[in-house]
C-alpha cells in the first residue's frame, strides 16, 4: 500500500490495516480538531465555558504549602510553547514557572491543565492574550506533569470526503475492526512530533547527539523544505549558501521567533553554535534529540510490521510491560520474553495484562533480544549511531537515558457521531468522530489509518 514519502522520512513506513481509506481533509477550521485533557482522577479540561470545572474546597483554599495554581488553558490555533511564553510574559514569571502535562496540537482548539508557580487567581483573571483563555481552578500541591495525565479526548471533523456515506461508514468500521485485532493502533510518534510542513526536528536531534552542533543550527535555521511557502524557502536557501546571519535576520519574518532569537546570538558570536542552541527554551531544545529517539522508534516498529512480526503476540527476546487497571502501561514492571515464558506471556497479552514494548534508544536502555533486537541493531548501524551517543557530552543537559514504549495503544470510546453534508465543501461529506487515546499517543496515527491520505500536508496532518 502506498505510503507518502513525507511519512517515510519520519520513520512511518507502513500501515497496520489493509482497508482502503476514506480520504478527506483535517483542520479546515481549528474547531474541527478539538483536544481535551483527561487526568487520572477523571478531571477533564473542557473547551466549553459552560462546562467550567468546580474546584473542591481543598483547591479553593491556599496555604503556604500550595504554591501552584492549577488552571485550564484553552488555546485556538496556537503553538503550546509560544502560548506558555506569552502567559509567562503577561504574568511576569519565568517560562519554567509554568508547567504542562502534554504538548497540544497547534492548528486545533485545545484545553489542557497547567500549573503556574506563585501567582494568584486574581492575577490570572486579568490575562488577555489573543487565541488564549486561562481559567483558574484552585491550588495544587505540586507542579503538573505527564504522570498526572490519563490521556486526551478527541472530537475530529474530517471534511471534503468524496466517497458515499455507506462506503465511508463501512471503511471506518472495517479499519477499526482490523486495529482491534492488532490490540490497537501502532504506537508511532505522530507527524507533529517532527513537524508536518517542515519535518526536520529529528534531523536537528541527530546532529546534536552526534556532536555536530553547527549542522544542528544550520538545519534548524536554513534547511528548506518543499511544503513551506516559496518566500521562506528562498530565505532559508540563501542562508544555507551564504551563512550571512545579519542578512538572514533582516529577511526572516517576525513570526519565525525562535530562528530570530538564534540569529541574534550568531550575529554577535558567529562560531558559538552551542550558545545559539541554548538560546532556545530548555523544553524545546530537548525536543530535538527526543525527536530523533522518536524517529528511531518509528523505524523499529515499521520494520517489525513490514516483515510480518505480530503486534499482539510476543516473540522470544521481546520486552513486555504490565498494564495497570486504567489501561496505562507500567514501565517499572517489564520483562524479556523467553522460550519458557512465551506461552504465559502471550496469554497475558491476550487478557490485556501485558503489552509488547520496544526501546526508546538511550545510553541507559538495552536493545531488545531475538528478531526485534536484530531489527534495532540493523537500523542503528544504517543510521551510524550508538546508544552512547545519547550522552551528548558537550551538552549534558540534553543527555537521554532512554526507556521503553509499547508498540500498540488501545482506541477507547470510538464513535462516528455523524456523516453530514460538508457546508465548507459543497457536494462532499464531513465525518464527525469521537475517541479517547492514552497519554503519549497520537490521534493522527489513528486518523492516517482511517484516511490513508496520499498527501498528508494537504490533508491537514
Amino acid at each position: 500500500m502506498f505510503v507518502p514519502l513525507i511519512e517515510k522520512k519520519v520513520g512511518i513506513e507502513v500501515y497496520a490495516t489493509t482497508t482502503p481509506g476514506i480520504g478527506g481533509v483535517l483542520r479546515h477550521f481549528p474547531e474541527d480538531f478539538v483536544v481535551e485533557e483527561v487526568l487520572l482522577n477523571g478531571l477533564k479540561a473542557s473547551v466549553k465555558l459552560k462546562d467550567k470545572i468546580i474546584p473542591s474546597p481543598e483547591q479553593q483554599s491556599r496555604s503556604k504549602f500550595e504554591r501552584y495554581l492549577l488552571c485550564v488553558l484553552i488555546k485556538r490555533d496556537k503553538d503550546t510553547f509560544l502560548a506558555v511564553k506569552a502567559l509567562a510574559r503577561s504574568l511576569r514569571v519565568r517560562d519554567e514557572d509554568i508547567n504542562i502535562a502534554g504538548i497540544k496540537d497547534t492548528k486545533a482548539l485545545t484545553a489542557q491543565f497547567i500549573t503556574i508557580r506563585n501567582v494568584s487567581q486574581e492575577d490570572v483573571k486579568k490575562i488577555t492574550i489573543e487565541g488564549v483563555e486561562l481559567h483558574p481552578i484552585g491550588y495544587f500541591h505540586t507542579k503538573i506533569s505527564s504522570r498526572y495525565l490519563l490521556g486526551n479526548q478527541f472530537r475530529v471533523v474530517i471534511r471534503s470526503v468524496r466517497k458515499p456515506k455507506y462506503i465511508v461508514k463501512e471503511r471506518i468500521e472495517r479499519t477499526l475492526e482490523e486495529l482491534k485485532k492488532h490490540g490497537g493502533i501502532p504506537n508511532f510518534f505522530g507527524h507533529q512530533r517532527f513537524g508536518t510542513i517542515r519535518p526536520i526536528t529529528h534531523l536537528v536531534g541527530k546532529a546534536i547527539i552526534k556532536g555536530n552542533f553547527e549542522e544542528a543550527v544550520m538545519v534548524f535555521l536554513a534547511k528548506a523544505t518543499p511544503n513551506e511557502s516559496p518566500e521562506l524557502q528562498i530565505v532559508r536557501k540563501k542562508l544555507w549558501e551564504t551563512r550571512n546571519f545579519n542578512e538572514a535576520l533582516r529577511e526572516f519574518p517576525k513570526k519565525l521567533y525562535y530562528e530570530r532569537v538564534m540569529l541574534n546570538h550568531l550575529i554577535k558570536r558567529p562560531e558559538d553554535f552551542i550558545g545559539a542552541l541554548k538560546r532556545l527554551p530548555r523544553k524545546l531544545l530537548k525536543l530535538f534529540p527526543q525527536a530523533y529517539q522518536a524517529y528511531l522508534f518509528n523505524k523499529f516498529l515499521s520494520r517489525r510490521i513490514a516483515i510480518g512480526v505480530p503486534l499482539n503476540a510476543a516473540e522470544i527476546g521481546d520486552y513486555v510491560v504490565s498494564v495497570d487497571p486504567l489501561g496505562l502501561p507500567s514501565f517499572k514492571f517489564f520483562k524479556v520474553t523467553s522460550y519458557e515464558s512465551r506461552r504465559e506471556v502471550n496469554d497475558a497479552i491476550s487478557a490485556g495484562k501485558l503489552r509488547i514494548a520496544i526501546p526508546i534508544v538511550g545510553f541507559g536502555q538495552q536493545l531488545s533480544g531475538g528478531l526485534q533486537g536484530e531489527i534495532e541493531r540493523e537500523i542503528l548501524e544504517e543510521e551510524g549511531v550508538d546508544i552512547n551517543d545519547f550522552k551528548v557530552k558537550s551538552m549534558p543537559e540534553l543527555r537521554l537515558k532512554g526507556g521503553l514504549r509499547t508498540i500498540v495503544t488501545p482506541v477507547n470510546e470510538f464513535s462516528i457521531v455523524g456523516i453530514y453534508r460538508d457546508e465548507a465543501n459543497p457536494g462532499k461529506w464531513k465525518v464527525d468522530v469521537n475517541f479517547m487515546l492514552h497519554r503519549g499517543s497520537y490521534a493522527t496515527i489513528l486518523l492516517r489509518e482511517v484516511m490513508k491520505a496520499r498527501n498528508p500536508v494537504k490533508a491537514g496532518f
